[in-house]
């Protein structure tokens, strides 16, 4: 199948020109664009297609509509390729994507477990900033990657370099797998369905369709955890009883700070992770480095980064500890930690481990949906704990976000037994981040989902009924009726052009319809096509104009012929007064010689 399509022109445009992978939903290759001088290179992925019948091919290709708009947008990411084009051919789907030039993040990667290959704490930390980034971005935009691993990561070659160091941006690609968060995959994704490069980087629910937004946080948590380890995620171990991975041994010199940010990404049920990319960020943005690290040979084979300040040796530092990794369950019991032969300690004092377990407990009760528990516990802890300005102010944020979990709640529920859909889906949106309430509002926002699907369907079905009778301004209104959460919105993007671009013709057409009966004197017929034209198309100010004029001219034609009949008439009234008057002298005649 691969070889015969290498050399193939798509589109009269595409020419391909080598194969670069297969997986669960398609075939990518490289192609050329022959319709520009330099024949610049551009990624084209073909969609699987499992089924040729007619029902599934329609559903596939609404579905692949509505996620190229998604590509689109995506695309507008300086870190994500470019969205180029998009097109069916002979009943196959093809997306086309700017090509990366650059190699992939798998060339950075420590291939074995020597010290000499294996990243510094530093370079982690700003490839998860880096990262981190892109991903704000395209989960805001209400979509999961769901494929985050070495070879989706490419670092551009086109970057300029600075000083001293290198400029280079991650790029991420391929989100041939992407899955919208509000929907989900809905379905479990069979392990053999996998690329072999991708197994260890996908986290647990992701196998049994429940992908989250920090799925994606999971995957690349296993990426820094590999490279500072040197260990493929496969090769590591997890806890037979918590299924929570091992990764740092003796081995591993590493920041307690760090080491927590890390665990917490790739904890293993989800709603233990860091629940954003956003989160992450602003976790590891408040470590901070002193100063550039001294390289201190301590022995032939083995050369440490340590950072030389008086008797505190100190590298990697965190500012102010936040709610969620004093929460982790990582006991940062010391101020300072010798790991090898590197020194390494935090700012602050780490608190202790029962005031960090209470906070954790309270965050607990307080995502289970019983605040005054999680309030009184925040209060049990002792006001000369480090950990103290920080429950305070805590209780207050949940304090202030429980209020507005509760209003937005109340008002989904109103604009669900009211059937506002969109309205459900918009209240829904506005509240917290809190598991309780999530949980109550999942099946609103599920039920309103499918019943926007329901809609769009009926809504869709009319617009297509009154287009086929060439009712434009009618499709035109059930399709601005379709809500905009619907998955349809690229379909009925392209319909409303489609339809606003033919009721522009179609006036234009009732226009010269209407000039040529007017100029035969049919100013009935003319007037009748003028009051077809909708009052929001391009002629439909001409139109008015002859409107006025033709009208007048018919009344002068009105008048014209009435006047004209009154002459016939009163022509024909005179003929008959003289044929009379000649009658009835000859009745006279008659009677006087009849006398006579």
């Amino acid at each position: 199948m691969t070889s015969h399509i290498i050399g193939k022109l798509l589109q009269g445009r595409y020419q391909i020109v080598q194969s670069l992978s297969a997986g669960v939903f398609g075939q990518t290759y490289i192609a050329v664009d022959v319709d520009y001088p330099q024949n610049p290179r551009c990624v084209v992925k073909q969609i699987k297609v499992s089924s040729s019948e007619s029902g599934y091919l329609e559903m596939l290709r609404l579905l692949f509509l509505t996620e190229t708009q998604t590509l689109k947008l995506l695309g507008s990411h300086h870190q994500i390729p470019e969205f180029i084009a998009c097109f069916e051919e002979n009943e196959r789907f093809y997306l086309v994507q700017e090509w990366i030039e650059g190699h992939a993040l798998t060339a950075e990667l420590p291939i074995e477990q020597q010290w000499g290959c294996l990243w510094s704490e530093r370079e982690v930390v700003e490839f998860l900033i880096d990262v981190l980034g892109i991903l704000e971005f395209v989960h805001s935009q209400g979509v999961i990657h769901c494929d985050i691993k070495p070879e989706n990561l490419i670092r551009r070659t086109s970057d300029a370099y600075g000083k001293g160091e290198t400029l280079r941006k991650l790029v991420l690609i391929d989100f041939g797998s992407i899955q919208s968060i509000d929907f989900g995959i809905g379905a479990e994704l069979p392990i053999y369905r996998i690329p072999v490069t991708s197994l260890g980087y996908i986290p647990p629910e992701q196998f049994i369709g429940q992908t989250q937004p920090n799925s994606d946080i999971y995957a690349l948590g296993m990426i820094a955890i590999q490279a500072l380890t040197g260990l493929e995620p496969l090769q590591l171990k997890a806890d037979p009883y918590t299924n929570e991975i091992f990764w740092r041994s003796q081995n591993t010199p590493v920041n307690d700070y760090l080491a927590a940010v890390l665990s917490q990404m790739i904890r293993y049920d989800s709603q233990n992770r860091f629940q954003s990319a956003g989160e992450v960020l602003r976790v590891l943005k408040q470590i901070t480095w002193d100063q550039p690290p001294e390289i201190l040979e301590v022995d032939d084979q083995f050369p440490l980064e340590v950072a030389i300040e008086d008797n505190n040796s100190q590298n990697l530092t965190s500012g102010k500890l936040s709610p969620l990794l004093t929460g982790m369950k990582v006991g940062l019991a010391a101020n300072s930690l010798v790991m090898g032969f590197g020194v390494y300690s935090l700012i602050n004092n780490a608190p202790a481990y029962s005031e960090t377990e209470t906070l954790s407990q309270a965050t607990k009760e307080y995502q289970a949906g019983d605040l005054q528990e999680a309030i009184a516990l925040v209060k049990s802890i002792p006001s000369h704990s480090n950990v103290y300005p920080e429950a305070q102010a805590t209780v207050e944020e949940w304090q202030q976000q429980w209020q507005v979990a509760a209003q937005q709640y109340q008002i989904a529920q109103t604009a669900f037994h009211e059937s506002r859909w969109s309205d459900v889906i918009h209240a829904v949106a506005k509240i917290p981040n809190i598991l309780y309430w999530q949980s109550k509002t999942d099946k609103l926002v599920q039920q309103a989902s499918v019943n926007i699907e329901v809609q769009t369907q009926d809504l869709l079905a009319k617009a297509y009924e009154s287009a086929q009778i060439k009712d434009f301004s009618t499709a035109l209104q059930y399709l601005r009726q379709i809500p905009q959460e619907s998955r349809a919105g690229g379909l009925v993007q392209e319909k409303l052009a489609e339809y606003n671009k033919k009721r522009q013709i179609r006036a234009a057409y009732f226009l010269q319809n209407a000039y040529k009966k007017a100029s035969i004197g049919d100013f009935d017929l003319a007037l009748k096509f003028l009051q077809n034209i909708p009052n929001d198309t391009l002629v439909y100010a001409q139109a008015q104009v002859k409107l006025n004029e033709y009208t007048q001219k018919q009344r002068l034609l009105a008048d014209s012929q009435k006047v004209a009949f009154a002459k016939r008439t009163n022509s024909f009234a005179s003929k008959n007064l003289a044929t009379k008057i000649e009658y009835l002298q000859g009745v006279n005649y008659l009677q006087e010689v009849n006398i006579r």
